[in-house]
Formats: C-alpha cells, sequence, structure tokens
C-alpha cells in the first residue's frame, strides 16, 4: 500500500491494561516503534490519541469512570501531561521528535483557525515531526461527544488531506451484526459506498468503560474520511503490528474506499451529525 500521509489513531482502551486502567507500555513502545518505521519509510505520520482522561482517572486513583464535566477535565489536565511525558521519552528513544496539537471543535468551525491549524501541521510534517493530537479536554465542554476520537481522526485526516486513516480500535472490523453477542456475525472486508444500512448496523457499544466510541462513530469518521479524499481502515488494535501488515498488503480489518466529494463540507456535516 503506497501512502505518503497517514493518519493513526488509538483509543483508550487500547492504550490500558483492562485490569488495573494503568498504561500499557509495552504497547505504547510497540505503537511507536511502528510508527518510526513508517516515518523512516518517507511518510508523514500523525497519531491521534485518546487516553488523557482515563490515564488521568488511574494515576489519581479513581475507581469508576469520572461522570462530571470538571471531573473529567481534571482528569484531563493531569493525564494529558503525563500521556505526552510518556509519548515524548519513547519516541526520543527512536531518534523521533513529537509534538502535542490539541484541538477543539471550533478548529474546524473557524475559518482562521482551521488555517493556522493546516499551517502548523504542515510545518510539523516539513520539519519531521509527529504531531499527536487529542481533544482539549480540559477546556472544552462539549468535544467529549464525538466519540472517543473517531471524529477528530477523521477531521484531522480532511484537514491535512491525508491519503489514508487507520482506526485502531477493539474489535476487528465493521461487522453485519454485534460479534460479542452474535457468533454468526460476517466480518465486512470492504466497504465501496457509506449508506444508511450501514449505521442501522452499527452498535452503540464499546464493551468497555474506559473508551467512548461505538462503531456509529466509527462510520462517521469513515464518512468524513471517504469524503474527503482518505481511504479508512478500522482494525484491531491489540496487536499493533497490524499496521505495517497493512502496509504489507495484508487484508486486515474493514476497509472504507475514498470517495472524494468537492460538495461535501465538514462543518455543515459535524453541525447536522452532532447538533453542535
Amino acid at each position: 500500500m503506497e501512502k505518503k500521509r497517514v493518519i493513526i489513531k488509538i483509543g483508550s482502551s487500547s492504550l490500558q491494561h483492562q485490569e488495573t486502567g494503568k498504561l500499557d507500555f509495552l504497547k505504547m513502545e510497540r505503537l511507536v516503534r511502528e510508527l518510526c518505521d513508517l516515518r523512516n519509510h518517507g511518510m508523514d505520520v500523525c497519531l491521534v490519541s485518546s487516553g488523557a482522561i482515563a490515564v488521568g482517572r488511574a494515576f489519581m486513583g479513581l475507581k469508576r469512570q469520572p461522570d462530571s464535566i470538571a471531573r473529567k477535565q481534571a482528569c484531563a489536565s493531569v493525564g494529558q501531561a503525563r500521556l505526552m511525558m510518556t509519548y515524548q521519552k519513547m519516541f526520543a528513544e527512536y531518534h523521533q521528535t513529537a509534538g502535542q496539537v490539541l484541538m477543539t471543535k471550533n478548529t474546524m468551525f473557524d475559518l482562521v483557525a482551521r488555517k493556522n491549524a493546516q499551517n502548523t501541521f504542515e510545518e510539523l510534517f516539513g520539519l519531521g515531526v509527529i504531531p499527536i493530537v487529542n481533544e482539549n479536554d480540559t477546556v472544552s465542554t462539549y468535544e467529549m461527544q464525538f466519540g472517543d476520537n473517531d471524529t477528530l481522526s477523521a477531521l484531522v485526516a480532511s484537514l491535512v488531506s491525508a491519503d489514508l486513516l487507520i482506526l485502531l480500535s477493539d474489535i476487528d472490523g465493521l461487522f453485519t451484526d454485534d460479534p460479542r453477542s452474535n457468533p454468526g456475525a460476517r466480518l465486512i472486508r470492504e466497504v465501496d459506498q457509506i449508506h444508511d444500512g450501514l449505521f442501522r448496523m452499527a452498535k452503540e457499544s464499546t464493551g468497555s468503560d474506559v473508551g467512548t466510541g461505538g462503531m456509529a462513530t466509527k462510520l462517521t469518521a469513515a464518512k468524513i474520511a471517504t469524503k474527503s479524499g482518505a481511504d479508512m481502515i478500522i482494525a484491531n488494535g491489540k496487536d499493533v503490528g497490524v499496521i505495517h501488515r497493512i502496509f504489507e498488503g495484508d487484508c486486515v480489518g474493514t476497509l472504507f474506499h475514498a470517495n472524494y466529494d468537492e460538495d461535501f463540507y465538514i462543518s455543515d456535516y459535524i453541525e447536522e451529525t452532532f447538533h453542535v
């Protein structure tokens, strides 16, 4: 698979040990190694990483998912700093520089903010830096509804004109039904057109108290990414080695083919979909 610019999103549930909620350092190290190898191949690479709230929650010893916006923001404040510190150390081991980019909804809606963000990303790519993107949960009260950064990663893919978006999830891809409850559910390998029937088939459940994004949010991301001209793949992030297998041509997960639409306006779609 020949691509020049790739966005990779990993969710909260893929970064932590289920038993303790603390960071899985081995998986993070493997993820960083995969990304650095793509960069060494000459690709522009961007990581959209969830986990700030969950990391802060675990570090402060909170047993349950915070139920108030203020508590979530406090967890994000602590967790985002620790998450970036960990990433910076790991990327440095492979002589790679990582940069932090925190975004809000207004980054996409405001023309000046969107252009500034584009310029920042282009400069980072030009300098060989791997941007690490997250929603600015510390100051935003409406960003968390976008679903564990699935939508955010698609917005970033559109913003930087990426060739490919990879969503690393806790499921193998898009199924005809929820495989956790229906063993007869069939994995859909390729999707050419995203239609309403796919959304009806999607389930609003993650099977985790850490992540927030169900299959419906991933289909929303797919619609944004493909109409913006990028392919998108949903793959299981249990083994992050799936990344290099994708680029070696291994048929992994569900591939949504790019279907560029010059009349597709992201801000209008987000406003209509999320009522924001």
